[in-house]
């Protein structure tokens, strides 16, 4: 592949079909009334495994031949890309193993298990979680599956635009939430290729802002470990193949504080009934925040996932009750 384009995307919505959901697309008035615009959810909170995440890892997995999946599979991940390699590895008979912080979220730890696959522990503060991944794959044989930073993937993330553009057709702008942009690069893409003009924005935590540092300066800026309540957004540097589609196809990236993110979750759960994630709740946030600078508008939205511990969700209204007193 010498440069990723919406043919990958196509490609790869061919591949996954049997393997992915197809996401509902949900609406809310009290949401348009509140933003001052209409407003399209892509629900992939409610995707198989809670995630989009499932898209990429099925992408690659379908690309393996028989002798590497006979080898296996090893990838890295806080969360959700390790339940995603999991379900479709499970999904496809092959052999996974996944290296996870020990702090990240219980109920990812324990779906990603429950999914059949070999967890390997590693302390996110002091230890390289991509060198460990790969020392096992040297030992093992195990084909390295990375969480975004691969062309397989991102085609595979990118579907997610591909279903919510034929779903409501025409939109004037997108907001995806930014981690290390395999998601936003695929669904950029998929934007740009369109023929009306559709405004993409990346979404980011304020306290995890390596992408919007590095869109602001033209090349990827690594940060210390940030302590957000997105912790699908606690990686330290942009990929550096999904930052050069960044660069070229989003208009511009957003921060939005932890307190947003939770306000958006509370919104999500208490309005319209959806449970969604820290990380997937971004781009409600930033519309709810004014963070959008467009009114009057159709805008889609992303919603990630839906993979959030129960103390997290508890801490979201707890601090809302703490606001309020």
């Amino acid at each position: 592949m010498s440069e990723f384009s919406v043919s990958h995307v196509l490609a790869a919505r061919e591949r996954i079909a049997r393997l992915v959901h197809r996401t509902p697309v949900a609406t809310s008035r009290t949401l348009d009334t509140l933003t001052g615009n209409t407003v399209f959810l892509k629900c992939e909170n409610l995707q198989r495994g809670g995630s989009f995440k499932l898209r990429g890892a099925s992408s690659r997995l379908t690309l393996l031949t028989p002798e590497e999946r006979a080898r296996g599979v090893v990838a890295f991940s806080s969360g959700n890309h390790a339940q995603g390699v999991a379900l479709a590895a499970r999904d496809l008979g092959i052999r996974a193993t996944i290296v996870m912080p020990t702090d990240a979220p219980h109920s990812k730890v324990e779906a990603t298990r429950g999914y059949g696959a070999e967890i390997v522990s590693y302390d996110r503060q002091t230890e390289d979680r991509e060198a460990i991944a790969r020392r096992i794959s040297e030992e093992s044989g195990a084909v390295l599956v990375p969480p975004y930073d691969d062309f397989r993937i991102m085609a595979g993330q990118g579907t997610t635009a591909l279903e919510l553009f034929e779903e409501v057709g025409d939109l004037d702008a997108v907001l995806v939430p930014v981690g290390g942009g395999g998601l936003l690069s695929g669904c950029a893409t998929v934007a740009q290729a369109r023929e009306s003009k559709v405004t993409v924005y990346g979404v980011e935590a304020e306290l995890a802002d390596d992408t919007f540092r590095s869109f602001r300066s033209g090349e990827r800026v690594a940060i210390t470990p940030p302590a957000t309540i997105a912790d699908g957004m606690r990686n330290l540097t942009p990929g550096e193949l999904t930052f050069e589609v960044v660069k070229r196809t989003v208009s511009d990236i957003l921060l939005v504080s932890d307190d947003d993110i939770r306000a958006a979750m509370r919104f999500l759960l208490t309005r319209m009934k959806l449970l969604v994630e820290p990380t997937g709740a971004v781009g409600v946030a930033a519309l709810l925040a004014g963070k959008v600078p467009a009114r009057g508008q159709r805008i889609g939205v992303v919603l990630s996932g839906g993979n959030v511990d129960f103390p997290v969700l508890a801490e979201a209204f707890q601090f809302s009750d703490e606001t309020r007193s």
